[in-house]
């Protein structure tokens, strides 16, 4: 099985004039009316712009956010405009993905032109995968093309269901992506660390399994790592934990022994007794931490260790902050290993919203890394091994 790619489609089937439905990943942090990051748009502008040269009509559909139903704070237009800028030329939106008046404006289009849908998870239909759903989307156009890497992993019609009516390729951003992981799964360089951080062990659960069977070290971080010193028998005060997963947690330091995979955490973290921009910190040995602190960061020491370990590497996946960097106080550890990630020789590879927002808060260059993945659940379940709904659908 092979991926059938935009390349491919190319060279098999005529684009111009055909209406080319375009699913994209414009998930991206709107504020007061604009949009705060566009990485994932600049993403899509490859395979938008090939498309346009082509002399296809480009329709394109995304979700935002998680609305119940028609939701004002989560319509596109704000992406549109944007879009439009970095286009320099019109985007139509529609403020509906289906009916006549969708019909109406995609049947009006010239080769060319794009025409962007609402927000698809206004209807409940989306994530339910619902035939009729999907079938209505795929009346629309002639071809289908993927290239929301960050969507993937779920089944929706946007992404999987109107696959299994029209001929169905993958833009340029899933190719790059799918091009730069394999390799991951298959002979990485050694040392291999992981690097993994955020605040859910949820869904680090299965890259964490999956790794400890790869990886030579496991490096934790963030209110992920505090899990994990609770199963290990630490007090942590009032600091994020999800006690129903410390069993879990212990199970994986368990099976990481057997494996002879290192998992290292934290010896000394950043402790406070409130989440502010001027919140008072310590920096405080683990067997030090009670009452009312919470941890928030890595401490220093820690950041030097982990560091150190990284600088051995030479593959790295990282995934998580290891802070709640949003926060001035506590963003040194994840705006230090950032900086040292950008330096190493190391083959590196990031994924993840929060882990991206980082390093761009940070002004670091994502060609400073070798890979920066625009999906976080889609490249944990891709390295899990896992088969991705969105991705299987475009094999041939």
């Amino acid at each position: 099985m092979k991926l059938k790619t935009l390349h491919t489609a190319s060279k098999e089937i005529q684009l111009k004039d055909k209406k080319v439905l375009l699913r994209v990943d414009y998930n991206v942090p709107v504020e007061n009316g604009t949009v705060a990051d566009d990485t994932r748009i600049r993403e899509s502008l490859k395979t938008i712009e090939f498309l346009i040269k082509m002399g296809a009509k480009i329709i394109l559909m995304s979700h935002l956010g998680r609305p119940k139903g028609v939701d004002e704070n989560y319509r596109l237009n704000p992406v549109a405009s944007h879009l439009s800028k970095l286009l320099n030329k019109p985007v139509i939106k529609v403020d509906s993905c289906i009916g006549a008046s969708v019909e109406a404006a995609a049947n009006a289009m010239r080769p060319g032109d794009v025409l962007m849908l609402e927000n698809t998870r206004f209807y409940k239909e989306e994530e339910e995968n619902d035939k009729t759903f999907s079938k209505q989307l795929a009346n629309i156009a002639d071809i289908y093309v993927s290239d929301a890497f960050g969507t993937v992993h779920r089944a929706h019609a946007s992404t999987e269901g109107v696959a299994h009516f029209l001929p169905s390729f993958a833009g340029f951003l899933i190719e790059k992506e799918i091009e730069n992981l394999e390799p991951l799964l298959k002979n990485p360089a050694k040392p291999l660390i992981l690097l993994i951080g955020g605040a859910k062990i949820d869904t680090k659960i299965g890259i964490l399994k999956n790794f400890i069977h790869k990886a030579d070290t496991i490096l934790i971080g963030g209110g992920l790592a505090n899990t994990f010193l609770a199963a290990k028998g630490h007090d942590i005060g009032l600091s994020l934990c999800e006690k129903d997963k410390i069993e879990t947690a212990q199970d994986i330091l368990i099976e990481a022994e057997k494996t002879k995979c290192k998992i290292v955490l934290p010896e000394d973290v950043i402790v406070a007794d409130e989440i502010s921009d001027n919140a008072i910190t310590a920096d405080a040995e683990i067997t030090g931490v009670e009452g009312n602190m919470q941890i928030l960061d890595l401490g220093k020491r820690s950041v030097r260790k982990y560091i150190e370990i990284l600088n051995k590497a030479k593959t790295i996946i990282w995934n998580g902050p290891v802070g709640l960097y949003e926060k001035k106080p506590f963003e040194n550890g994840t705006r230090e290993i950032a900086i040292a990630l950008s330096k190493v020789k190391a083959k590196t590879y990031l994924g993840g919203g929060d882990t991206i927002d980082a390093i761009n808060k940070f002004g670091i260059n994502e060609k400073s890394f070798t890979h920066v993945s625009t999906g976080g659940g889609a490249m944990l379940e891709y390295l899990e091994g896992k088969e991705l709904p969105g991705i299987k659908v475009l094999m041939a």
